[in-house]
Parts: structure tokens; C-alpha cells; sequence
């Protein structure tokens, strides 16, 4: 059997914590895919990294070939058949967006160079490190060898986060919950699509018949879900970040049923809603099969939806403003 290269980028963070283990598991890519884990870590925490390592070979994963270790991206991501790039700096006390995108673009220019030179050329790339959107269009940028529909950036989260609140607003399990987009950034602009959702196969709108409790309670219940998260626990949202991370290589590498969709950020070029073309955009998408996906065309947009897709957009332009110098080289 063929063994796939998975490396995560951020090993010893929080949500690599929760992530690697269910990689190793099998949730990733199947209970019958051999796997080999390649971590990427700073320096300084390479120790710690150590530490995570020790803990996967007491687990006796008996999917896991191998594990290695490293701080330079080029031969961490050599062959490498699927890249989370999980580590990113957070924000700091008094850092303004711009700056955060500087700091971290950084990052993601030399793991972009490195991904195009050493990483296998169908290789999939999920962008999790924040602001997700941007940093995925700065490592799509400096890979131009790497097809640019296999960078992602994750908005799965915003949609499990969407889908649970709609199942408990109708009173249904949350496998009856479906068709749930999320629009745009990953931030407190997305929009969480409640006009193109169902529930039980039927429009949400009509099984939820409160537009003011949809456009305002829900829309903003995602859209602050991450800030809620850190006052209740301390720290950002980790083991759901890593759980949405295996939903979204699972919804890439498996046809969609039909009448569903996902959301992930993709490049925006050509696409059906009329976004600026230069962007990692949020859409609704579908996968054919394990190396097609599209984005779902015939979404219904009202003035509402509209309104706030276009918000959105206009963030996510602002934020490649704030970049531009990085998208020059």
C-alpha cells in the first residue's frame, strides 16, 4: 500500500495537539491510508515538538510509518502529499490587523517557496494559521508551480459552528442541517448563509420562521463565535479548529452528496457570484471527485446576503492592500 505524506506545519501548538492525534487515527485520510507525519516547528519550540512525538509512538498508531521533525521547511515539506499549515502568529496586545498580516507574511512567503520546490505537485494545501484568507493567497503566490486550485483556506469551522446553531434553533438533529455556506473571510465579517441552508431538505426560512432572529441572533452568533470562545476559555478555539480541519480534507477528498454543499476559501478567479477575482473567497463548494471540486453556481442571493457578501469582500480586498508589497515578489 502507498503511504501519503501529511505535514503539519505548527507542531506542538494547540490545535496541532488535537489534530495530530486524530491524523494518526486514521480520520484524515481513512482507516486503511499508511501515513507519514511531518512536523514543522520554530526553533525555540522544537523541544516541546519532541514532547508531541513522544506521545504519538506511546499511542502505537499502527497507520503512522514514520514521523519526522524540523525546522526547515524545504525538507519538512519534501513529497509532501497534503500540507495543514496550522502554525501562524497570533495577534499580540495593541497589533493592528496590518501588522499581523506583515508578521505573518513572512511566514507563509518562505513556506510557499518551499512548498513549490519540495512538495509533491498535486499536493493539497489547507491554510488554518489566521488571518486564514491572506495567508493562503501569500503561500499561493510564492508557489506559483503548485496548481492554484489546491490552496485552501478554512471556513469550516464558521460552517459547523452555523449548522449546530440552526439544528438547535429548529429543534432537529444536526445531520438534518444542510446546504450551510459560508461567505467571504474568515473573521467577524463572514457571512453565514441562512437564505440557501435546509433543514430536513426544506429551506431553513421555513422551518425557521424568524428572519430577525436569522439576519441578526444567528449572523452574529457565528460571526463572534471565535471571540466567545476565548473570553469563556482563555484561549482560541483549538480542538473544534482541528475537528473542522479533518472535515475539510475529508470534504475534498470525497464526492459531496447531492444537493449539499461546504464551504472553503479558494481562489476566486472565475467564479459565479461576481467577487473580485484576486482573492481567497469563501464560497459554497461541491468535490466530483477526489481531485475536482467546484464552486455550487445557482446559490439564491437576496439585497440581504448581498449586502453582507459584498462587506466581505470589501475586508478581504483591504487586507491584500495591506500585502501588496508581499504579492510583488
Amino acid at each position: 500500500m502507498d503511504v501519503k505524506k501529511v505535514v503539519v506545519t505548527g507542531g506542538s501548538g494547540q490545535i496541532s495537539y488535537s489534530l495530530l492525534f486524530r491524523i494518526a487515527n486514521g480520520d484524515l485520510l481513512g482507516k486503511n491510508q499508511l501515513i507519514s507525519l511531518s512536523l514543522l516547528e520554530i526553533p525555540s519550540m522544537k523541544d516541546a515538538l519532541k514532547g508531541v512525538v513522544m506521545e504519538l509512538n506511546d499511542c502505537c498508531f499502527p497507520l503512522v510509518k514514520e514521523i519526522n521533525i524540523g525546522v526547515d521547511p524545504y525538507k519538512i515539506f519534501e513529497g509532501a502529499d497534503y500540507a495543514l499549515f496550522v502554525g501562524a502568529k497570533p495577534r499580540g496586545p495593541n497589533m493592528e490587523r496590518k501588522d499581523l498580516l506583515a508578521e505573518n507574511g513572512k511566514i507563509f512567503i518562505d513556506q510557499g517557496k518551499a512548498i513549490n520546490k519540495s512538495a509533491n505537485k498535486n499536493v493539497k494545501v489547507l491554510v488554518v494559521g489566521n488571518p486564514c484568507n491572506t495567508n493562503c493567497l501569500i503561500a499561493m503566490h510564492y508557489a506559483p508551480d503548485i496548481p492554484r486550485n489546491q490552496f485552501f483556506a478554512m471556513t469550516r469551522l464558521d460552517q459547523n459552528r452555523a449548522k449546530y446553531q440552526l439544528a438547535v434553533k429548529a429543534g432537529v438533529p444536526i445531520d438534518e442541517v444542510s446546504s450551510i455556506a459560508i461567505w467571504g473571510n474568515h473573521s467577524s465579517t463572514q457571512m453565514p448563509d441562512f437564505v440557501n441552508a435546509k433543514i430536513n431538505n426544506m429551506k431553513a426560512m421555513d422551518v425557521i420562521q424568524d428572519r430577525n432572529w436569522l439576519e441578526n441572533d444567528f449572523v452574529q452568533t457565528i460571526q463572534q463565535r471565535g471571540s466567545k470562545v476565548i473570553e469563556a476559555r482563555g484561549k482560541s478555539s483549538a480542538a473544534s479548529a482541528a475537528n473542522a480541519a479533518i472535515d475539510t480534507i475529508q470534504s475534498l477528498i470525497h464526492p459531496t452528496l447531492f444537493g449539499d454543499c461546504y464551504s472553503i476559501g479558494v481562489f476566486s478567479e472565475k467564479n459565479p457570484y461576481g467577487i473580485d477575482e484576486g482573492l481567497i473567497f469563501s464560497f459554497p463548494c461541491r468535490t466530483i471527485d477526489n481531485k475536482n471540486w467546484d464552486i455550487v453556481p445557482d446559490f439564491m442571493v437576496d439585497g440581504f446576503l448581498l449586502n453582507k457578501i459584498k462587506q466581505t469582500e470589501k475586508e478581504l480586498k483591504a487586507e491584500r492592500d495591506m500585502v501588496a508589497n508581499l504579492l510583488k515578489g
